[in-house]
């Protein structure tokens, strides 16, 4: 845990009980500071009481008395509209911030130079950050993986000056729920990779939202290197303002060559015309995408002082991420792939643009638009099986677009079958590819869930050869 010791002595409002809020008011108290905890569920003060968490009911609260607010994430901090306790906060004037904030307020007053690496950006966030942190980790550095990712950042190990060895490395990502509750966001390396309509309900508009996100990369300091993919509109303009404020960022392209900037170029990223590192035969890392993911993880890893050599073995040595393309086995040449992060349809399609012999598992609780845009894949589908809500919805649209599929209803069915047809095939790699393109909220708690279940039922299967992640 990291003790925050700027508000020793000061009262703290914490509002927001689940994991990260139960952390961010233990870290608080940790440091010195008067802590009152409190959550619109009964059952989340309850919890916090069990840990030792001070707490009261923050709409009977003397507000001149408390010198911040931090607010969970998920919390409505501007729209639709803000939550009761951000306006209480607002009316007394008192600073509303999250958890980063707490953390970039205690990195400048115990160790302003730590390495500090943030990313954001629509698509990708999650597989960039983990690959920071394992280019750094295989390299030797102390790499402290967190935020958004799924780790509260106040639970990592505290930020230390950069000659102590080995080099600790904070490597954090940040929605854009987090960015908005941190105005002090200042990264030594901030990564923005791209940009497209998201999270409108809880930003208004596409410009508020893009607005949000710059800020990761404005906050960079002078000495710092923020680096802005350009494959896309806002991006691009984002890393014109950069420049034109006296900033030097590093331009990110997956999609042409760059004069001044790290490119990927096939399966080689480049600098200058000169090859970085090679994906070439990286299942971790297939696809556009992730040729994109893998050239902002190279200019943090340069930025951090890897050379070329360190960054292609820990390039090599990636294992990717748990349900996000994730390879789990293969049974002769069929190979089974762990794809159920792909929630919506933009998702699978990544997935969906890596493969052409694929046995697609698709379905679950549908999402407007269902796999409509989807239907350039078509051709690469040898079989579809669909489960969950959508199975009807989807079944007419694969119909339509002549590709072949059944209903199974539930993943057992479907892999079952699946894993039949995939092996009854002529083909080098014959791919069964759960990619639901759907919410798993119908048959599963989340797609982490679905996605275990998948495993578990893939590698139940006889004679399947696990992949060692």
């Amino acid at each position: 845990m990291i003790p925050i010791t700027t508000f020793a002595g000061k009262k703290v409002a914490v509002f927001g009980l689940g994991g990260s809020g139960l952390i961010g008011a233990s870290a608080l108290l940790a440091g010195g500071a008067d802590v009152i905890g409190f959550d619109d569920s009964p059952d989340s003060v309850a919890k916090a009481n069990a840990a030792g968490i001070p707490t009261a009911d923050l709409r009977q609260a003397d507000w001149s008395k408390i010198a911040a607010l931090v607010l969970a994430p998920g919390v409505p901090l501007t729209h639709p509209e803000p939550h009761w306790v951000v306006a209480r906060a607002r009316s007394a004037g008192v600073e509303v911030i999250g958890d980063i904030e707490l953390f970039c307020r205690e990195r400048a007053a115990l160790a302003p130079g730590a390495p500090f690496v943030a990313i954001t950006g629509t698509n990708g966030k999650s597989t960039t950050t983990a690959l920071v942190a394992h280019l750094a980790a295989a390299a030797g550095m102390d790499a402290q993986l967190g935020g958004n990712i799924g780790t509260a950042i106040l639970s990592l190990q505290p930020p230390r000056r950069s000659n102590v060895k080995p080099r600790r490395v904070h490597v954090i990502e940040c929605s854009s729920y987090q960015i908005d509750l941190a105005p002090s966001l200042d990264p030594s390396v901030g990564i923005l990779i791209n940009l497209s309509e998201d999270h409108l309900d809880r930003h208004g508009t596409m410009a508020h939202y893009a607005a949000v996100k710059e800020r990761l990369v404005a906050g960079v300091p002078g000495s710092g290197t923020p680096v802005v993919g350009v494959d896309d509109d806002w991006c691009r303009a984002i890393a014109d303002r950069l420049e034109k404020s006296g900033k030097h960022p590093v331009r990110i392209s997956a999609h042409g060559a760059l004069s001044d900037g790290i490119y990927a170029a096939g399966q080689r990223i480049m600098r200058r015309g000169e090859t970085i590192a090679e994906l070439a035969g990286i299942g971790s890392l297939r696809g556009l995408h992730n040729a994109q993911n893998a050239a902002c993880a190279t200019a943090a890893a340069l930025a951090l002082g890897l050379d070329a050599p360190a960054i292609q073995r820990g390039l090599r040595s990636f294992p990717g991420l748990a349900h996000r393309m994730e390879e789990l086995g293969r049974r002769g040449a069929v190979l089974y792939v762990n794809d159920s992060k792909a929630t919506n349809a933009d998702s699978a399609a990544q997935a969906l643009a890596c493969f052409s012999d694929i046995f697609w598992i698709l379905g679950g609780k549908p999402k407007t638009g269902g796999i409509e845009s989807l239907r350039l894949f078509f051709p690469r589908i040898r079989k579809a099986y669909l489960i969950g809500e959508a199975a009807e919805e989807f079944a007419a649209t694969l119909k339509a677009g002549g590709v072949p599929h059944e209903i199974d209803g539930t993943l057992d069915k479907a892999v079952a079958t699946a894993s039949r047809d995939a092996e009854a095939v002529t083909a080098a790699e014959p791919v069964v590819l759960l990619s639901p393109a759907c919410a798993s909220f119908d048959q599963y708690r989340n797609f982490e869930v679905r996605g275990d279940a998948f495993r578990a039922l893939v590698l139940a299967l006889p004679g399947v050869q696990p992949i060692k992640r």
